[in-house]
């Protein structure tokens, strides 16, 4: 089960990790994106989310994308956690937009 919210800033993203855990997500399974890795990274640690890391992505994955362009990166963590192709492509369009997306997956 995979579910995923487009938001505008921190302050909707920490609403909606909120509403994910009262609706039975643990916070080991809530993501944040960012098209720029420093705001995913300064929103995860603020709001207390994971990252999509090894255990996510597996090394293969992980070890790829240092060499992937930001997009293919994010499309391929956000496949990593059960999103298909074309929705992780639909979702990268909104990163591209400056927009965050809040990922609670239990298949991880």
């Amino acid at each position: 089960m995979v579910d995923v919210k487009v938001v505008e800033n921190g302050v909707q993203a920490k609403e909606i990790v909120e509403t994910l855990v009262r609706n039975g997500f643990t916070m080991d399974e809530i993501y944040l994106l960012a098209h720029d890795k420093n705001r995913s990274q300064d929103l995860a640690d603020a709001i207390d989310t994971n990252n999509i890391g090894l255990k996510e992505q597996g090394v293969g994955s992980a070890i790829a994308n240092v060499f992937r362009s930001r997009g293919d990166e994010l499309r391929s963590k956000m496949t990593s956690l059960g999103l298909s192709q074309p929705e992780a492509e639909r979702y990268e369009e909104e990163l591209d937009r400056g927009k965050v997306l809040v990922i609670a997956s239990k298949v991880a």
